[in-house]
């Protein structure tokens, strides 16, 4: 009997030690910091639902802390002996007889009730819905979010093929027509995720970021439908949250870059450059702006592949967004800042509007320089239309 009680008393205490362990660490979770926003924009499902878990307070327990084992234990336990315990002599002393109180879990939330929480949640910029700007957005490192348009636009037709590409560059000039057509398809592909989360207090984030645009010859069957260039572009972006006011315009990001962006041929067809990009990011009442200028890291002539590409390509940047609904009109305009033979730069306009459920049409118009790298000096007017996944905001 003394080695029963002695076992039964180890079974409370040792029953008592993991529900609390349970309880903390559902405290722990509930208090996290996060939005309903914060939690839309994430892109990985499980991640995504565990996030409305915590923000709606709906715990998802682990395996031995659900309602079951919860009344299990509940049961035996209240089911010993009420009267005084015996005392137990054992190797760990004295060991007091726990009544453990199961805890009440809260109720399940049905579809209406998590409905009217996200409405009543408090609303985010777009800037901080990206970039995760306030401390109650913060998701935390490495997880998955977009980062620019991720679209594929199967039409995409131009006025002025490349057929011989080449830049100023010893061995950088194609010797003969490449046979290309002027129809062919085009997708865009851009992700990031944050590397290192408040570097200073409670600002300044590290994130990682891949953008990729692949063109390819899809109609062109003389030529096996061949990629015509793909162009890769990781990045290293510390971002900063503001608050700065100017002309009705609030100034919500500031954020430095080291780009690196190739298209990974051979000769004569290798393009690649870097750059250190600054960039600012203002909004206003559905208006979203961002300035970017950079500065192209030199290289010496001999490895240079195309020189001059920032009188081309240009040494910045303006982006200019607006949402109307569901409907997204983006205007990004690009300048060499010079003047006389150096003064060159292009416009691209893309139109996002809905079509079912999340997947929404995209129209893109591009005129200038620089539509892809192998076509950095080289001037042609771009017409697009597709589908996309994820627009800027």
């Amino acid at each position: 009997m003394r080695g029963r009680r002695a076992a039964i008393a180890m079974l409370r205490h040792l029953t008592a030690m993991l529900v609390l362990c349970a309880a903390t660490v559902e405290a722990r979770q509930a208090t996290a910091p996060v939005s309903a926003a914060g939690c839309a924009a994430i892109l990985n499902d499980a991640t995504r639902l565990a996030c409305y878990d915590r923000l709606f307070g709906h715990p998802r327990p682990a395996a031995g802390t659900g309602p079951a084992a919860v009344n299990a234990v509940q049961g035996a336990v209240t089911a010993a002996p009420a009267g005084p315990a015996a005392p137990v002599t054992t190797t760990l002393g004295a060991m007091p007889r726990l009544r453990i109180k199961a805890p009440v879990l809260p109720p399940r939330h049905d579809a209406n009730v998590v409905a009217a929480d996200l409405q009543s949640a408090p609303a985010h910029s777009p800037l901080d819905q990206r970039w995760e700007l306030d401390p109650q957005s913060k998701l935390g490192t490495f997880v998955l979010r977009a980062y620019k348009p991720v679209y594929a636009l199967p039409l995409l037709w131009t006025d002025r093929v490349n057929q011989m590409p080449g830049t100023p560059a010893p061995d950088h000039q194609v010797g003969k027509p490449l046979g290309l057509q002027r129809s062919e398809s085009m997708f865009q592909l851009s992700l990031k995720t944050k590397l290192w989360q408040n570097l200073f207090g409670d600002n300044g984030d590290l994130w990682f970021g891949y953008t990729q645009d692949s063109h390819w010859q899809v109609y062109n069957g003389a030529l096996s439908r061949p990629f015509r260039e793909t162009d890769y572009e990781p990045e290293a972006i510390l971002v900063f949250r503001t608050d700065d006011h100017a002309l009705g315009w609030s100034g919500r990001l500031l954020s430095v870059s080291l780009t690196h962006q190739s298209n990974g041929r051979d000769l004569p067809l290798s393009r690649s450059w870097n750059r250190v990009i600054l960039t600012t990011g203002f909004e206003r009442d559905g208006w979203i702006l961002l300035l970017r200028p950079w500065w192209r890291i030199p290289e010496s002539r001999r490895v240079d592949d195309n020189p001059g590409i920032q009188n081309y390509m240009g040494r910045g940047e303006l982006l200019l967004v607006r949402n109307l609904g569901r409907q997204e009109f983006s205007l990004l305009l690009r300048h060499s800042l010079r003047l006389g033979n150096e003064a060159h730069g292009a416009a691209q306009l893309d139109w996002a509007f809905p079509l079912s459920g999340n997947l929404r049409g995209h129209l893109q118009v591009f005129d200038g320089y620089g539509e892809s790298l192998i076509d950095y000096n080289h001037r042609a007017i771009y017409v697009g239309l597709g589908i996309s996944l994820v627009e800027w905001y």
